[in-house]
């Protein structure tokens, strides 16, 4: 790949960015989907910036157990401290180590880039509140005895006030979702929360981030065998329920659900569907009311006709540029061209590239690419 790597240089010429690497990533075998995400998530700089800060802290520690975590940050950092500004760089111990913890990605079978987002980064969390769980132990064994006599203080350790660990993992993807139902007979309105780190909408043929998001929020009523049991009646009511975003995230992450279980046809099927996802994005189905701006800076794409096969590549945006990473390949390409991945107007299309994970940043953040 170095004349690939010498002809995106060229490109760039001067507007090369400082202390930027492009580097493709070799695939071993069916690994595009996990390529195309890796590429993603190292081009969201919050995220790469806190994973080269944790690498930085931790790579003296001589007895760390090798996990997914250490292996990604040994990968950025093996790609940010490259000499060459482009090139190609395998991330073998990265995919040996995830096989070897999830045999869902062992086989060499067509994989869900998604599964795999989702995965690594429940992964990346558990591995880090395992990590303060373990410090906070060790200091509370290290603790001189009169600062454990401080009675509410061991109250609060043992798990009555607990506050759930926020990770660095958690402040980039985290957002809050609240479900509120209203009771139609007394008009009381309960809530619950959730936290998600991508959000997964349905689809429809010609249509947008947006309504697919004004989908998401919208009203459903609960009747018949469906009715809620509200407290304050104490009996099964007829009740309106709707999702809204209560907190966003720094990072959205939104997965368009493209592959559908057919019913009749007993498998699922890939919906080809066009969905327009704009460069800038307005969250508008939150809480507070307050539209969120974000940016778009990378999409996983996936190519192909079907759910079983295919192959994944992604876009990204790097410093006002975008480029197109196709495992080892690199390449730039023009703003305009992102939209040719919005999917087939038509059912059957000879287009087979769509958007399938699209990754917002925030623009109230700092660090923007």
């Amino acid at each position: 790949m170095g004349a690939a790597g010498s002809k995106l240089e060229k490109a760039l010429g001067d507007q090369f960015p400082e202390g930027e690497r492009y580097f493709g990533l070799e695939n071993f075998g069916n690994t595009c989907y996990c390529n195309s995400v890796l590429q993603a998530l190292y081009f969201c700089v919050p995220f790469r910036e806190q994973l080269l800060e944790y690498y930085a802290s931790n790579k003296n520690i001589a007895d760390a157990e090798e996990n997914l975590l250490t292996c990604l940050a040994d990968l950025f950092s093996q790609i940010s401290s490259q000499k060459k500004k482009t090139g190609v760089i395998a991330p073998k111990r990265f995919v040996q180590r995830l096989k070897k913890q999830n045999e869902l990605f062992r086989s060499y079978m067509h994989q869900d880039a998604h599964e795999f987002l989702n995965f690594l980064l429940n992964e990346l969390v558990d591995i880090l509140e395992k990590e303060a769980q373990a410090m906070k132990s060790d200091s509370e064994t290290l603790s001189p005895p009169e600062k454990l006599a401080n009675g509410p203080k061991t109250a609060q350790a043992n798990g009555i006030l607990k506050e759930p660990l926020v990770t660095w993992v958690h402040k980039n993807f985290q957002g809050i979702l609240t479900n509120e139902t209203r009771c139609l007979r007394c008009e009381t309105v309960t809530a619950r929360d959730e936290t998600f780190l991508d959000l997964s909408l349905d689809i429809e043929q010609n249509s947008s981030i947006t309504s697919c998001l004004k989908n998401f929020s919208s009203t459903e009523t609960l009747n018949a065998e469906d009715k809620f049991f509200c407290d304050k009646c104490c009996s099964l009511q007829e009740a309106q329920k709707r999702m809204k975003i209560k907190k966003p995230p720094h990072i959205l992450v939104i997965h368009l659900k493209r592959f559908k279980y057919i019913e009749q046809l007993g498998r699922y099927k890939k919906l080809s569907y066009r969905v327009v996802f704009p460069l800038e994005l307005k969250l508008s189905n939150t809480v507070e009311d307050a539209d969120s701006e974000y940016s778009l800076f990378a999409v996983v794409v996936h190519v192909g006709s079907g759910p079983n096969h295919g192959h994944y590549v992604s876009l990204v945006k790097s410093h006002n540029h975008w480029l197109f990473f196709d495992d080892e390949n690199v390449e730039m390409i023009d703003e305009s061209a992102v939209q040719t991945f919005f999917g087939s107007a038509q059912e059957y299309s000879s287009n087979t590239d769509h958007g399938y994970i699209l990754f917002y940043e925030s623009l109230g953040t700092s660090g923007k690419s």
